[in-house]
């Protein structure tokens, strides 16, 4: 037979009852404060017999509601607005209670109503108070004291909401010590944020910089323009400074990533204009309860592809990839991040008409995207063109006639601008699936849409990655021409665009 032992208290617990008998002892020490104040440092005396009389109960009474609010769930080490306003409403409940309390025990001499007043007051600013100063010690902020001034100094750019929080997460870190603010908002110069100034406009940041002796800058902006972030980027770039950035809102409202996970600039942070929004709630019907497929699944794209198609909550999303460990990658993904997405991994070959219609008769797709190519344009000219004609343009006419023949809704063919006036064979071939796809439009219900779009950043075979290589070796950068002019997408606009196309196609669109 067992015995029962008795539970050790944990530290939570003793620091909460600590934090009680703080408080019921504030409480009691407002109230005797409370009358020395109102009779000027000399309480009568028997003014002095109703307060000792009355102590208990104002200990008693605040004790209580103390209990009752919820006081002790926060930490001291965490206070914050939140712990701030339950004591408020606390202490201010019991400025009401204890008048109440006091007519019930029908005293000889009445409590003076100022004492009512003042107590709260003293007892609020007490807990609050100290509440705080307990703060400020744990972080060490007593006189300006830095807790690790062995971090590295930044500089942050932006004085919003972003900086705020950022702050906030960096004030313990060993890593980072921000020193510095910059904001264009002129009304903003010479305040403070968290005790960090605001030195001035971020075309200030090479003199602050130089100031501060600082190395490194975060762009602390994720809500404004691209322009706007971009110039800040270009700005700390030209005072020789190490750039950062803070992760996008959404991610930060959403609470996947916190403010303070710094990141070196993106490849989309260098496009040259504020990336294009798709229309949500069109390609929420379209996808929504669905079974989707996605061929080359295990791309670049295929698999951004794949991400942004379970936002939009599909019933089941099928993953059709050659490559084993490129579908391996992606469907583990999934398994990781959206576990309760139905998901079905199959290998195979778009030119396998046996195995394509296999995946297809048992999934069930009601929407295909075809992203399984050949694209590198060099890569795929002389030797290898036949590979590419038969990936990309037999591929396409396997996976399309399957797709009609199941009585698949809707399939959207990823095609590439080199497919207008095609002068190689990776265009040539995307132009021959396209019309493969024109040509299936009439012959049964499927709705076939071919979407074109240019150089993708950070994509595989990307021009990017190849120039970064040539810079890092000291050059030269092999573009085509001095004048050359290129437009990029980045990998989810591109891929959202494609979602878009398969929402408004009618059918038998380039």
């Amino acid at each position: 037979m067992r015995t029962l032992t008795p539970r050790k208290l944990t530290p939570f617990v003793w620091r909460a009852g600590a934090a009680f008998l703080h408080d019921a002892a504030a409480a009691g020490l407002a109230w005797l404060a409370a009358y020395w104040l109102r009779f000027n440092l000399h309480v009568p005396e028997p003014f002095a017999q109703v307060m000792w009389l009355t102590l208990p109960w104002a200990i008693g009474v605040n004790a209580v509601l103390f209990l009752g609010f919820g006081l002790y769930r926060g930490l001291w080490r965490y206070a914050s607005l939140t712990d701030l306003q339950r004591i408020l409403v606390a202490v201010a409940t019991g400025a009401l209670a204890l008048p109440a309390a006091t007519y019930f025990l029908a005293l000889p001499v009445a409590v003076p109503r100022t004492v009512f007043l003042i107590a709260p007051v003293l007892l609020a600013g007490a807990m609050a108070g100290s509440r705080l100063a307990y703060r400020m010690w744990k972080e060490r902020r007593f006189l300006g004291v830095v807790r690790h001034p062995e971090a590295e100094p930044i500089l942050v750019l932006g004085a919003g909401e972003a900086a705020a929080m950022l702050l906030r997460e960096l004030a313990d870190s060993p890593r980072w010590r921000v020193v510095g603010l910059l904001d264009d908002d002129r009304a903003k110069h010479g305040a403070a944020i968290d005790g960090v100034k605001v030195m001035g406009a971020l075309e200030d940041v090479g003199a602050a910089a130089a100031k501060m002796a600082v190395r490194q800058a975060v762009v602390a902006m994720p809500g404004v323009s691209h322009a706007a972030r971009r110039r800040a980027h270009e700005l700390c770039a030209q005072a020789g400074l190490h750039v950062m950035t803070v992760p996008a809102w959404a991610d930060i409202v959403s609470g996947r990533v916190g403010v303070a996970k710094l990141r070196d600039v993106e490849l989309d942070d260098l496009l040259g204009r504020d990336p294009v929004r798709l229309d949500e709630a069109g390609v929420r019907a379209f996808i929504a309860g669905k079974t989707v497929m996605v061929t080359g699944a295990g791309g670049t794209i295929g698999a951004e592809l794949c991400r942004q198609i379970a936002r939009f909550q599909p019933r089941r999303l099928v993953l059709f990839e050659l490559s084993e460990f490129a579908l391996y990658t992606i469907a583990q993904e999934f398994v990781d991040h959206q576990p309760a997405l139905d998901v079905r991994p199959a290998i195979g070959d778009v030119r396998d008409a046996r195995r394509v219609r296999e995946v297809i008769g048992q999934c069930a797709p009601t929407v295909v995207f075809h992203a399984a190519a050949y694209k590198h344009v060099p890569l795929m000219e002389e030797a290898n063109a036949f590979e590419a004609v038969a990936n990309n343009a037999y591929g396409t006419l396997v996976m399309a006639r399957e797709a009609q023949a199941a009585g698949v809704e809707a399939f959207v063919l990823i095609s590439t601008d080199k497919a207008v006036r095609p002068v190689n064979v990776m265009g040539a071939s995307k132009r021959l699936a396209e019309m493969v796809c024109q040509a299936l439009q009439p012959l049964g219900t499927t709705r076939f849409v071919s979407v074109r779009f240019g150089n993708v950043l950070g994509s595989t075979g990307s021009v990017i990655p190849r120039f970064r290589e040539q810079i890092a070796r000291g050059g030269p950068v092999t573009v085509t021409h001095p004048e050359m002019t290129r437009y990029f997408m980045s990998i989810p606009e591109a891929t959202q665009l494609v979602l878009q196309a398969g929402v408004i196609g009618r059918g038998g669109e380039v």
